[in-house]
């Protein structure tokens, strides 16, 4: 029988068949940060399981750090007490923790890929819902509960509902100036925030392909953003030179047999889905959201549209925008670059492509907060640091930063900012703040440009 990619490596993690139609799945990688996780630990202390395969287990704090001065320690005592709980506990129960100035932490969806713990095939899982993020390395990945990570540390398993299958096809080739950002903005836009419900998606077609590793990460990571379960790409060529000499990827022979392994994950030829739907990617443009959710997105030429319902109503009174208005040429307060979603080394180099040779624009607040520290030092060997400083840029240390209001990194009430982040929602990014969510390229013709501007009239 054929079968999916998605099937294929949910079957083979089957442990057991429970009545009522969920499966008792093995999870090869559970990743912890600070927010979700001392909950599920204070459960294992209170029921004395301990974890089941710590080797399993990476731990490191990202969501509620600063990203500015972390060597003087974590002034706000809500963060440093998470912290410091997550690092008792990953001491306790013997757990790999990468904390606070450690070269190898970062936010856990771009360390786990960039240093070869997400491996093809593999089943991850963390508290959090943007781990679809470590679908684009060809594995299956979604996002759990605190009570579910408690489950999988006890256990090794965790009991889920098979979730239906959807293939998402992209033809042809992206435009100039548009990103793998602006694919996945533009996907969410014409499906809805719901479009996907229920369905683990599989991304195809020759422009999934003609996408960098990189980029398969930002586009599985908003997966979650139309209502999937999550987001997976069959690995190839990309994906083994992305992992080949990161620092926990198979060395040696274990890596030939592996990769000899991964080029077997593909869904078969005549594979059925539930659900299929496709796109033309030169129809693609730059991407900007209007509203507060990112299905609420047009191109950047576009206008806003018409909407009956008091939700859209409600959404434009917010962001203070009218139907029928160009978002170009809006005044920008804050520009932010980071996040899960485009925190990576490509990311930077795409901003600093086209600010290189120009300047921070007057009364405009950026803040680039790269995704791992050792995407910080790639950007000091490549020059780019110096390059964004000459522009009136400061890199500054890794952490989730201005994606989701929870640190220090907040934008005021009122300020509109233009974000890589994966989320608009109402206070998303601070209480009272307003969020335009669009690509790198994008926020930096915004950082030099002082208003919403069209990334393509920066490139040659």
């Amino acid at each position: 029988m054929s079968r999916t990619l998605f099937d294929k490596i949910w079957d083979s993690h089957v442990v057991q068949r429970v009545a009522g139609g969920s499966d008792q799945l093995y999870i090869d990688r559970l990743y912890c940060h600070e927010v979700t996780s001392p909950q599920a630990f204070e459960g294992l202390r209170l029921r004395g399981p301990g974890v089941f395969r710590p080797s399993r287990v990476v731990c490191m704090p990202d969501h509620n750090i600063p990203t500015c001065r972390q060597e003087c320690g974590i002034s706000d005592p809500v963060a440093f007490r998470q912290v410091e709980a997550l690092k008792r506990n990953a001491s306790d129960f013997g757990l790999l923790h990468f904390g606070v100035m450690d070269s190898r932490s970062g936010i856990v969806h771009v360390v786990g890929p960039e240093r070869g713990l997400t491996l093809p095939g593999m089943t991850v899982v963390c508290g959090d819902s943007h781990t679809s993020t470590h679908g684009a390395m060809g594995c299956v990945a979604f996002g759990i509960g605190t009570s579910e990570v408690e489950m999988v540390l006890a256990s090794g398993c965790i009991l889920q509902s098979r979730p239906k299958t959807m293939r998402i096809q992209v033809e042809g080739a992206l435009g100039r100036g548009v990103s793998a950002k602006d694919m996945a903005l533009y996907i969410i836009s014409r499906l809805g925030t719901g479009g996907a419900t229920g369905h683990f998606i599989e991304y195809s077609g020759s422009a999934v392909r003609g996408l960098s590793q990189e980029g398969r990460l930002t586009l599985c990571n908003l997966s979650i953003e139309m209502g999937a379960r999550g987001g997976i790409i069959a690995p190839d060529e990309k994906t083994f030179a992305y992992l080949k000499g990161a620092p926990d990827a198979p060395k040696g022979g274990e890596w030939e047999r592996k990769v000899a392994f991964w080029r077997t994950l593909r869904s078969d030829e005549d594979a059925h889905f539930d659900k299929e739907t496709s796109f033309d990617a030169s129809e693609i443009p730059p991407m900007v959201t209007y509203g507060t959710n990112p299905g609420m997105g047009i191109g950047i030429d576009g206008v806003v549209p018409e909407g009956g319902s008091p939700a859209f109503r409600d959404a434009l009174e917010y962001m203070g925008f009218t139907p029928g208005e160009r978002l170009l040429g809006k005044r920008v307060d804050y520009v932010f670059v980071g996040a899960c979603t485009n925190g990576r080394v490509e990311d930077f180099r795409e901003f600093a492509s086209i600010v290189r040779g120009r300047r921070r624009a007057p009364g405009v607040v950026v803040w680039l907060v790269p995704g791992s520290w050792e995407v910080r030092r790639r950007l000091k060997e490549e020059g780019i640091v110096r390059e964004l400083e000459e522009a009136g840029f400061e890199l500054r240390q890794p952490g989730c930063s201005a994606c989701l209001g929870m640190n220090e990194d907040r934008v005021p009430a009122g300020k509109l900012c233009v974000s890589t982040s994966n989320r608009n929602f109402v206070g998303r990014q601070g209480p009272g703040s307003r969020t335009i969510l669009a690509s790198p390229l994008t926020a930096a013709a915004a950082a030099v440009k002082g208003v919403i501007a069209d990334p393509r009239e920066f490139l040659p």
